[in-house]
């Protein structure tokens, strides 16, 4: 049975009516980082994998952007 994956969330708030969760995990002894977004309708994994939390963050807000502002 393989190892089942807990979130290590590191940070956590709110961008326009959603809430962004930035999860670190490694991978080949590296850090990755993702990027789950919490919203009325569920919650979606909108960056699956980024090298920095910024670059998670940055990933995250236009996903946001795209999927509920210009709608």
């Amino acid at each position: 049975m393989t190892e089942p994956h807990y979130p290590q969330i590191i940070l956590s708030f709110a961008y326009r009516g959603c809430k962004i969760e930035i999860d670190r995990d490694q991978s080949d002894g590296h850090c990755i980082y993702a990027a789950w977004v919490n919203h009325a309708q569920g919650c979606a994994v909108a960056v699956p994998s980024a090298t920095t939390p910024m670059d998670a963050i940055r990933r995250a807000k236009q996903w946001i952007d795209q999927e509920f502002v210009s709608v």
